[in-house]
């Protein structure tokens, strides 16, 4: 088994034992695995799933004056010519391996893991996801958008050429404006991946619709 150092602190909900499933679900820039926690009850499981919920290190970010917060990655700025955090995000997906790793050594297959984010969460996990060497079970990228897009054809794992893709947006967000999530989905199709689009009347944030969307797709990927 590969040893990617330590494991990101977490927090776990379990909805019924055995757990069948394992969603390693990230935050967004500023939040911490508290924040999708009260989620677990809504999304009406009537199977097993371990969700967890872990927390990003702190770190300054640029585009909010460099203020120290939890945070996968640095964040310069908006479109153009902005280079991303490249370090930021691969020490990130390197964590987050991590987790599938302990996942693994607890028993729980890699098809039966999935990575599922908000925001910069969402991001890290379709950039984990897609290059990750095992199969996994699936990705759901939440309010999100795919970054380092320009390595992805040549850094992409074949085993995961077919994983499902769940990809959710608000119509009205204010923070990842929905033109980048379909511009990332438009290079995930490109490249052959299939991916469940949804959009929603609403800001950065989730809604009831798409809650129960979440709780049908998990539970199909656990079927």
């Amino acid at each position: 088994m590969r040893k990617r150092g330590f494991v990101l602190e977490s927090i776990e909900v379990t909805t019924a034992s055995p757990a069948k499933l394992a969603v390693i679900w990230l935050h967004g820039l500023g939040a911490d695995g508290h924040d999708f926690e009260p989620i677990v009850p809504e999304l009406g499981l009537r199977i097993g799933v371990r969700f967890v919920f872990p927390h990003a290190p702190v770190r300054r970010v640029t585009i909010n004056g460099g203020a120290p917060m939890r945070a996968w990655y640095d964040i310069f700025g908006w479109g153009g010519q902005v280079s991303e955090d490249s370090a930021g995000i691969r020490a990130s997906a390197t964590a987050v391996a991590r987790l599938i790793d302990r996942e693994i050594e607890r028993g729980m297959p890699a098809e039966r893991v999935v990575l599922a984010g908000f925001s910069q969460g969402g991001a890290i996990a379709l950039h984990t996801a897609l290059r990750e060497a095992r199969a996994l079970a699936g990705v759901l990228a939440l309010s999100t958008y795919l970054p380092l897009a320009g390595t992805l054809a040549t850094e992409r794992s074949a085993v995961n050429a077919a994983i499902p893709i769940l990809m959710a947006h608000g119509s009205e967000d204010p923070v990842v404006p929905l033109a980048y999530a379909e511009r990332s989905c438009d290079v995930l199709e490109a490249l052959g991946y299939t991916v469940d689009w949804r959009t929603y009347p609403m800001p950065h944030s989730v809604c009831l619709e798409e809650i129960g969307a979440i709780g049908a797709w998990l539970a199909a990927r656990a079927a």
